[in-house]
């Protein structure tokens, strides 16, 4: 089955979605939780997550064109898996993109209102959640302006900590842990976040061809890896891995140890547009993918209606938020991802020949890469995924029964 044509935007609008889409508070806090773990050996790690996502981007791309919709992977893999693996990428994608929207409202805490970060955290969520459930979406000219707005802030940033000698830096003797290399690769996909906004996107966005996705996903994904290393670099040469893993806001904290204390507020509304943006992504793909499943009978009814699924969305991110610290919520949102884009990836791998236009062996790449990032992490995010998935799995699968 072939998607029908929507709306196309033009190529560079199509790689400014996506830059847009992934420049979100990974970038701003990302390095810490990743450098407590491996140290320097974090910007290895960032180019183990872009291998990750690049896979993964393949492999949505190819399935959204094959079954077009909303609720992304949990559609793909269940219709070519099965129901029981289309509940658990579900319940992975749900409980991923939630603790995600936690991760980035507590990041616009630290930056913005960092007096008050759990204030500010709750606020930032309160709003995006009203802004998505009325259909607020970031129109071309919108989404240009972050990048840009995002861009600038980030080269300030790195023009500044590069400029500027370090000052001495005390390392802890084992901040520097190559043992570390492929946890931090699994911490730091939450960085890439936002890719499917041009690889999946909803019936009501516009639609990408094979061949335009052939050069912006590959374009896209070079791009923020650059921005990345940049930014990572910058931050360890000012900050060293032991000050940035106990950073919650490492770039403001890098732009003052580099004598630009006249770049914090920037660095803060910077900051800001970035995490306002990226929060309104994934509370749209929570809820759309919730409404998928409620379509399916996989849920209550009533969370087949956009406004009860985006509240209670905005809800269950709010307590999170209270409950977990951002690097905390960094980490398991993406040990939860790593599951949701295993099955994405398990899915591509059987999606018939006149629905491919990427080669099979990238799904294969992208499988074994989550299970292999996944079984790395620290042991209380692992277990805490692997809770989520089947408890919310096998309450689906209950629901079902009793309708």
């Amino acid at each position: 089955m072939t998607r029908t044509l929507r709306r196309q935007l033009p190529v560079s609008d199509t790689i400014a979605l996506g830059v847009g889409g992934m420049l979100g508070a990974g970038v701003f806090a990302a390095f810490g939780p990743a450098s407590a773990i491996a140290g320097t050996y974090a910007l290895v790690g960032i180019v183990l997550a872009a291998l990750l996502a690049a896979c993964s981007a393949f492999s949505t791309a190819d399935q959204a064109r094959a079954f077009p919709g909303d609720g992304a992977g949990y559609r793909y893999t269940t219709h070519l898996l099965g129901a029981w693996p289309g509940r658990m990428a579900g319940s992975a994608s749900i409980a991923g993109r939630l603790a995600a929207a936690a991760a980035i409202a507590g990041t616009f805490g630290a930056y913005v209102t960092p007096s008050r970060p759990l204030f500010g955290a709750l606020g930032v969520l309160a709003v995006a959640t009203a802004l998505d459930v009325v259909g607020f979406r970031l129109n071309r000219k919108l989404n240009w302006a972050v990048v840009a707005i995002v861009a600038v802030t980030l080269g300030l940033v790195v023009a500044a900590c590069f400029a500027v000698p370090p000052p001495p830096i005390t390392n802890a003797p084992d901040a520097d842990q190559p043992l570390g290399l492929l946890p931090s690769a699994g911490i730091l996909v939450f960085a890439f976040l936002g890719f499917e906004r041009i690889t999946a996107p909803a019936l009501d966005e516009p639609s990408f061809t094979a061949r335009r996705l052939h050069l912006a996903i590959p374009v896209t994904l070079v791009l923020v890896l650059g921005v990345y290393l940049a930014v990572g670099a910058a931050a360890f040469r000012q900050l060293g891995p032991s000050r940035l893993a106990l950073s919650p806001t490492p770039l403001l904290d890098a732009v003052t140890s580099a004598d630009g204390q006249w770049l914090v507020p920037l660095v803060a509304a910077g900051a800001a547009v970035a995490t306002v943006a990226a929060l309104l992504g994934v509370l749209s793909g929570a809820r759309q993918t919730v409404t998928a499943v409620a379509n399916n009978d996989n849920l209550p009814a009533v969370f087949k209606h956009d406004r009860v699924a985006g509240w209670v969305g905005g809800a269950v991110a709010a307590v999170l938020a209270v409950a977990m610290e951002p690097s905390t919520a960094i980490g398991f949102a993406a040990c939860a991802m790593l599951a949701y884009y295993a099955f994405t990836n398990a899915s591509a791998r059987i999606l018939l020949r006149e629905d491919r236009t990427w080669p099979m062996r990238t799904a294969c790449f992208g499988l074994g890469l989550s299970v292999l990032y996944g079984m790395t992490m620290p042991p209380f995010l692992l277990a805490a995924t692997i809770a989520v998935v089947l408890l919310g799995s096998a309450g689906m699968s209950l629901y079902r029964r009793t309708v």
